[in-house]
């Protein structure tokens, strides 16, 4: 198994650089916020800089921390799910971004969705009042020289993306990544959508989504119109950073596919993925439907909801045309539609170590999704080891690996040593972690082995943390 913290004895390379007391993060994100949390909570004084609102990107609205501009789901919390073993390791080490979840979670059945504006808004004050925080709202266009933490994000501004090119020695790759529309909740037809959680897993006793039931031939005349829907162009700002490389819309995260290019796979490709009709038999009276389109609480005083599954890249006028053929939205209003952007990320194995700290130089770490990393927690969770280990860097104090066998150990792996040919955003699941021996055959016990290997461990390390 080895040792569960390891001393980097030998910086990079070999540089000797003055140790200072202050750390520069960049970017406001969840990986940012995570690591500003974790580095201050250790002592060290902390800037943040977020260079909204004074420069926009193509999918944010506020200027607040940690805006969420995609799902309002962090997943599951159950230890025998990947997201939820994750969640659990990062609790541990007492995660803003799991603590704030907890305290702005809205009902999701068994996922852990937040009030997206109540979430944002509590960690933005959270982090504003910390005494070793500050934070400035600027557009960072070069690598700062003190110590830093890189947690920019996939919508990082074209003057810093060349930055980090100029740093880094390659090209950024690139996908596409799409948002689900939300509707307001006065606009639902109550009649028509009825209540209910998957396998009635729940807060409620009837369930926590609404449900809109489709049978065989609504569900073809839906598949035929978003087929034929118009999409949007590429934009401009998407074209800028793209430079030569082939922006045709080919660059799909296979985990977040817009709805109408799944669609495109074949006329039950959607039956067996986001509108599947299993485990709410008992919530529907009648005749089962043929498909379900469900929709899940996006704010605590359900007022709107999103269209779980329905990322899109159709025009806004083709997405209020189609998906009102859904049964119980003829009338739905838009709070916001969806869209697509355009995410980027770096090469991290010839970048990173497994620390997170850049190969060429020890006092610059990276994190969030900026490395290769998906899913709301994976970029947290990242932002936790850079905050840990940059503020151990700076009280000389050994910096942490976690192994393989934790999950944040094995995410850290992956975008520390992925091969350049089969390189992509990677959400936390069982497949990254080391097979357990002898092998256990029933996958439902193997996932609880995996987990309580995986959780001594975390608290092994916590105990032991210098």
């Amino acid at each position: 198994m080895g040792c569960l913290c390891n001393i980097h004895t030998n910086l990079i390379d070999d540089t000797i650089f003055r140790m200072q007391s202050e750390l520069v993060i960049i970017g406001g994100g969840l990986a940012g916020c995570e690591a500003a949390w974790q580095a201050a909570n250790r002592g060290i004084s902390v800037i943040l800089y977020e260079m909204r609102p004074q420069k926009m990107t193509e999918a944010h609205k506020t200027a607040l921390l940690g805006e969420l501009v995609c799902s309002n789901s962090l997943g599951s919390t159950h230890t025998t799910n990947g997201s939820g073993l994750l969640f659990n390791e990062m609790k541990v080490f007492n995660s803003l971004i799991c603590m704030v979840a907890e305290e702005t979670a809205v009902p999701a059945g068994s996922a852990l969705a937040v009030d997206r504006n109540q979430f944002a808004e509590r960690l933005t004050n959270l982090l504003t009042n910390h005494p070793l925080i500050k934070i400035i709202h600027e557009e960072v266009v070069s690598i700062p020289q003190e110590p830093c933490i890189i947690a920019s994000g996939p919508l990082t501004s074209p003057a810093f993306i060349t930055a980090l090119q100029n740093f880094h020695g390659e090209k950024n790759l690139f996908f596409y990544d799409a948002i689900a529309p939300i509707v307001e909740a006065d606009s639902i037809d109550m009649q028509t959508v009825f209540l209910g959680s998957r396998y009635g897993k729940g807060e409620s006793d009837e369930g926590d989504y609404l449900n809109c039931p489709l049978d065989k031939e609504t569900y073809e005349a839906f598949v035929e119109q978003l087929i034929s829907a118009q999409q949007i162009n590429l934009k401009p700002y998407e074209e800028q950073i793209t430079q030569g490389v082939d922006a045709g819309f080919g660059h799909f995260f296979e985990g977040c596919l817009p709805i109408e290019i799944l669609a495109r796979r074949g006329i039950n490709t959607l039956i067996y993925g986001p509108l599947r009709p299993v485990g709410l038999r008992k919530s529907y009276k009648g005749t089962p439907p043929y498909a379900i389109i469900q929709l899940r609480q996006d704010d605590i005083s359900q007022t709107t909801y999103n269209l779980v599954g329905f990322q899109t890249n159709l025009t806004f006028s083709e997405q209020k045309r189609v998906f009102r053929m859904i049964p119980g939205l003829q009338n739905a209003e838009f709070v916001r539609y969806g869209q697509m952007h355009r995410n980027t990320f770096l090469f991290a194995p010839s970048l990173i170590n497994q620390n997170l700290q850049a190969i060429h130089r020890a006092d610059l770490f990276f994190a969030g999704q900026l490395i290769g990393v998906e899913g709301y927690l994976g970029n947290a969770a990242t932002g936790l080891v850079a905050g840990i280990n940059a503020a151990n860097l700076l009280k000389q104090k050994p910096l942490l690996i976690f192994p393989k066998e934790t999950m944040i150990g094995a995410l850290c792996f992956y975008v520390s040593h992925a091969e350049k040919e089969t390189f992509q955003p990677m959400k936390a699941n069982f497949g990254l972690l080391p097979p357990i021996t002898p092998r256990i055959r029933n996958k439902g016990d193997r996932k609880i082995a995996y987990s309580n290997r995986s959780l001594k461990m975390i608290k092994g390390i916590y105990t032991k943390e210098p």
